[in-house]
């Protein structure tokens, strides 16, 4: 896939996953947006290798709360 691709494909997904961590984390977006980018999950997400822009904004929400609740990023059977 080409960085283009991708980077129209995360414009879809992250949106909706700042979404997700706002109201499940109670924050504000701009809490939410901040806490995002400087996640690791994130940075696995800008990285095409790891194919995670395929899962649902929900999988990657619980995979964002796993890390921010134990520092380590669980990757599903789907990834």
């Amino acid at each position: 896939m080409e960085e283009k691709q991708l980077h129209g494909i995360l414009t879809l997904i992250v949106p909706q996953l700042i979404a997700l961590i706002a109201e499940k984390q109670k924050v504000d977006e701009l809490q939410a947006t901040e806490a995002l980018y400087q996640s690791e999950l994130y940075a696995l997400l800008e990285d095409e290798d790891t194919k995670l822009w395929h899962l649902s904004p929900l999988t990657l929400y619980e995979m964002f709360a796993e890390e921010k609740q134990t520092g380590q990023i669980t990757f599903p059977e789907e990834a």
